[in-house]
């Protein structure tokens, strides 16, 4: 109960620019685009050809297919589909390749290690 100061432990001091320029980090770098990269590309194009579509061929996205239910209405259900698919694609695919990696920098990292 004195005025005594809290303790405090120090931490190491964190090599960005070395973490940046490591080997294993352009190697999550890389590892990530090449899902990010082809993905996105995937689903603007998908969602591109929803929009020019609807702009376009209004008769073909109105095109009956059971009941109530047109082409337009399924390419667009399909639209909210893409979007947790690759949600949980990329989730899972962040657990499994990224995440590991990611994982041994930052450890390495806060020892003050850069390999």
């Amino acid at each position: 109960m004195g005025d005594e100061a809290p303790t405090s432990i120090a931490e190491p001091e964190v090599d960005f620019v070395g973490i940046q320029h490591s080997e294993r980090f352009q190697n999550l770098k890389k590892r990530h685009r090449s899902f990010v990269f082809p993905v996105l590309t995937l689903a603007l194009l998908w969602y591109f050809a929803y929009v020019l579509l609807a702009g376009y061929a209004p008769d073909f996205m109105a095109t009956p297919v059971f009941g109530a239910v047109n082409v337009g209405l399924l390419i667009g259900l399909g639209q909210v589909a893409t979007t947790f698919i690759v949600t949980m694609v990329y989730v899972w695919y962040a657990n499994k390749k990224l995440d590991p990696i990611a994982e041994e920098i930052r450890d390495d990292a806060t020892k003050g290690e850069v390999r």
